[in-house]
């Protein structure tokens, strides 16, 4: 152990004159490990919350959208070869690639005996599209098995959210009026097909849950009165979603000028530079907390320098170096911080450990994305956490440690 740490921790742990001084010393270390414990906390509920939208988002949604500037474009022949079968099986040959599958959007009147509301209608290939989609894997009720029938009434799959507001459950009847129709001679007649409930599910964001539905592809080309081998676009699955950029812009390169491709994260673009914001801010505001602590370390070791002027003076008399003094305050007020982000590490981890384990704290249905408060602790931010602590900490040292160096041993002992 070198001189300057052997003087500091006796500084730090003897008994002093002025025991005003180990209080403040004392309300340092606890500034500094309540600002750290609520970092460790917060910054885990910002990326649990912003890691469960975003699950939840690509449980429903592609990671890429591939459509085409002139619809035609995309149109697949009769034995459903060329157009987007020819597109899909060509993309599927990049590695990153884990899927592709046809999709068709449209919006429809929902109706049942409950009521009617507007409804997003998604068709997809049932045997492709559920190899990536979560919530096709996952449903709450009913099986994906059951939305294309050979007799009868064609399957649906419906949010929660929808089935509780109407009262459906698997094998209710539902009606779907398109915005086509036909034109007779009493006049324009809008298409109404009927339905039936083969699945429910629960992405846990209310938009999807109230006003998505699925049908197959063929049955959605029926619906909107579409040719039978049109599409909107064709959806893209990647082994590793954050790629979903690069990805894209490596197929908008190979595909032809008509074909343009979006991505996941451009269109939530959003919503997650809203989280980030939010997160940044903050970070800011707990992190004055340990400001605090830093600054309750400034006084106690300008309070200490004042206390131990004698020694300082003895020391510097018998050969201790100006650098040497300086070290040894920066040694101890970097210790106290030290100690403080130890304790702030252990009670906000062992928090983030019990919220995480026991959700013990319920969220209102409905309000949020999820039931309970999500916690994901990442080395990244509980590493920064620790580094802008201790930074800040050895901030609050120098001036002390530069005011106990500048000390002229002759003038601090005249008066003793």
């Amino acid at each position: 152990m070198g001189f300057e740490l052997f003087i500091a921790l006796r500084y730090l742990f003897s008994k002093r004159q002025q025991a005003f001084i180990s209080v403040i010393s004392i309300m340092s270390v606890l500034g500094v490990a309540i600002g750290v414990g609520a970092l460790v906390v917060v910054m885990g509920v910002y990326n649990g919350f912003t890691t469960d939208i975003r699950n939840k988002i690509l449980g429903a949604n592609s990671h890429i959208f591939i459509q085409s500037v002139v619809p035609e474009f995309l149109d697949a022949k009769e034995d459903g070869s060329g157009g987007y079968a020819e597109i899909a099986e060509e993309i599927t040959k990049n590695h990153e690639v884990k899927a592709a599958a046809p999709f068709l959007y449209t919006e429809v009147l929902f109706s049942s005996q409950q009521g009617a509301t507007g409804l997003v209608i998604r068709g997809i290939e049932p045997h492709k599209a559920d190899e990536a989609l979560t919530i096709l894997q996952q449903l709450k009720e009913g099986s994906l098995d059951d939305l294309i029938r050979p007799k009868g009434a064609q399957g649906i799959l419906i949010g929660e959210e929808l089935a509780l507001r109407f009262g459906l459950k698997i094998g209710s009847r539902i009606n779907l009026m398109a915005p086509t129709g036909e034109r007779t001679t009493a006049g324009f007649v809008p298409k109404i097909v009927s339905y039936r409930v083969a699945g429910i599910f629960k992405t846990g964001l209310n938009d999807y849950d109230n006003r998505l539905a699925f049908i197959s592809l063929q049955s959605a080309q029926e619906l909107i009165g579409t040719p039978p081998g049109r599409v909107s676009g064709i959806e893209v699955f990647l082994h590793n979603p954050m790629a979903a950029k690069e990805v894209s812009a490596e197929l908008q390169n190979q595909l032809p000028d008509y074909l343009y491709t979006r991505n996941w994260i451009d269109t939530n673009a959003g919503l997650f530079a809203a989280l980030q914001l939010e997160r940044i801010g903050m970070f800011i505001v707990l992190a004055l907390i340990v400001m605090v602590g830093s600054f309750s370390i400034i006084t106690s070791l300008v309070m200490l320098v004042m206390e131990k002027t004698k020694d300082i003076a003895i020391m510097m008399s018998m050969g201790a170096s100006s650098a040497s003094i300086r070290k040894i305050f920066m040694l101890q007020g970097t210790i106290i911080g030290f100690i403080g982000t130890m304790i702030g590490y252990a009670g906000g981890l062992t928090l983030a450990f019990l919220l995480q384990k026991y959700q013990f704290i319920e969220l209102p249905r409905g309000v949020y994305a999820s039931d309970h408060l999500p916690v994901l602790i990442t080395f990244a931010d509980t590493a920064f956490i620790g580094f802008a602590s201790m930074f800040m900490c050895f901030l609050a040292t120098i001036y002390p440690a530069r005011q106990a160096a500048k000390l002229v041993p002759a003038e601090a002992l005249r008066y003793e």
